[in-house]
């Protein structure tokens, strides 16, 4: 018998973390979860004018803006989002913010 067998059963989820681990998926992973945690990450003012859409593999975040005033103010903004969506996030940091006017 293996040595595997004889140790008792690995949880799913260990075993998915460590497959993310080796083929290099993780910190994209973490990236990707910007996209869902958005509305936590910059409050609710600004989760109101603003949906994200997607993270490029280079770290890019694009984020749709109800309006160019809006979009001009979050511009400003950005180093402190940068800064709130990237606290704790190690390997899957946001690299850059484009800001997209929803047409």
């Amino acid at each position: 018998m293996t040595e595997r067998r004889r140790n008792k059963p690995t949880a799913v989820g260990e075993v998915l973390e460590g497959y993310l681990a080796r083929s290099g998926l993780a910190p994209r992973l973490k990236q990707a979860q910007v996209v869902p945690q958005w509305p936590r990450l910059v409050g609710p003012q600004i989760a109101a004018v603003t949906q994200p859409e997607s993270v490029a593999p280079d770290g890019t975040l694009f984020v749709r803006v109800a309006t160019s005033a809006w979009m001009n103010e979050l511009q400003l903004m950005t180093p402190e989002i940068m800064a709130r969506v990237n606290a704790g996030r190690g390997a899957g940091r946001i690299r850059t913010i484009r800001w997209l006017l929803t047409r």
